[in-house]
């Protein structure tokens, strides 16, 4: 792959907290390797190569990606210990961001249930530390999407707390509600919202509310689990420890059969020539989609794979598609 210069990379302000990344970050979910709930649901994307894991983290640095989103439960504290060691002395370069909210066995590499008190925040917070080798956290994000929300405000307080301590320098909920949202935008430190944002499941209420509230709106499921690679088939089972393979309710896109739905792949193929305009790959397609559809947009897609991330990287120097291109996106998903 013919190398991109870093200068090429377009960055964008992590919200209000004035850190700068660059458009595209990386999701470190499925390099935390097989977890699973006590009954034995898949909630990793299979067995991985830690090699490669870094190799890719590495690859993905010498590309200009400067922005990675990891949460304690991945792997069960697995994917935090993988980026520590892949970003080593360059951890300075970058704006990393975790998740807390999710208590785990770590020996065990179960999930166990969830804990919205202050109490537990701080000794969640002091363990990501530990894991990532660091001393302060970049983005500290609440992991639990429907936590009561006046229990949010009193975590809210407590990172202001954090903050002023100078272990973390901004917060944000990873959640798909725009009044939950609000209840950490409150907050004079809250920098973003992590939400599912992808051309197959636009949310046009959070993007406006991010905009509005200046927030930078990370998006996860950028790549709707892998759908907008193009590399999966219906019918096809994915290995035993995938979560796509057993998907729970709020997984959609693949059926309990086992293999991607078959109504969800005929519209990725239906968007597939506006996508692949410029010489882009469907991914990468679906990564301008993101940025043409708001300057405060983040997609963070996963990887395993150095090839993985050097073409997820190469979109940047592809830029956004056009305005018109959204709007036949639109038209061809009847929205």
């Amino acid at each position: 792959m013919e190398s991109i210069k870093k200068e090429s990379i377009e960055n964008r302000t992590l919200g209000r907290s004035g850190l700068d990344v660059s458009a595209l970050g990386f999701g470190c979910w499925a390099i935390g390797g097989e977890w699973a709930t006590p009954d034995g649901q898949p909630l990793g994307w299979g067995k991985v190569d830690d090699e490669e894991s870094v190799r890719a983290i590495r690859r993905a640095l010498d590309l200009g990606v400067t922005f990675f989103d990891t949460a304690d439960a991945y792997g069960a504290g697995h994917s935090e210990r993988v980026l520590a060691r892949a970003l080593g002395k360059r951890r300075a370069d970058v704006v990393v961001a975790t998740k807390w909210g999710n208590v785990f066995d770590e020996e065990r590499r179960l999930a166990g249930h969830s804990d919205d008190s202050p109490a537990y925040a701080r000794r969640a917070l002091t363990a990501s530390l530990r894991r990532l080798d660091t001393d302060h956290i970049d983005l500290y994000q609440l992991h639990i999407s429907d936590a009561d929300p006046d229990r949010a405000a009193e975590l809210r307080d407590t990172c202001e707390e954090f903050v002023r301590e100078g272990l973390i320098r901004a917060y944000a909920w990873s959640t798909d509600d725009p009044e939950r949202a609000a209840v950490f935008a409150a907050g004079a430190h809250c920098a973003a919202v992590q939400h599912r944002l992808n051309v197959l499941q636009d949310a046009p209420e959070l993007v406006r509310f991010c905009e509005e509230s200046g927030l930078a709106s990370i998006n996860r499921s950028p790549l709707a689990m892998g759908l907008l690679t193009g590399k999966h088939t219906a019918g096809r089972a994915l290995e035993t420890g995938d979560i796509r393979n057993a998907p729970p309710a709020w997984l959609p896109g693949f059926t309990a059969q086992g293999g991607a739905d078959p109504d969800w792949l005929a519209r990725v193929d239906a968007l597939k020539e506006i996508l692949t305009s410029g010489g882009r790959t469907l991914a990468q397609g679906a990564l301008a989609w993101l940025w043409a559809r708001s300057p405060s947009t983040v997609p963070i897609p996963g990887f395993r794979s150095v090839a993985q991330a050097e073409e997820n990287a190469g979109a940047i120097a592809k830029g956004p598609l056009t305005a018109p291109q959204l709007t036949e996106v639109d038209h061809v998903l009847g929205r």
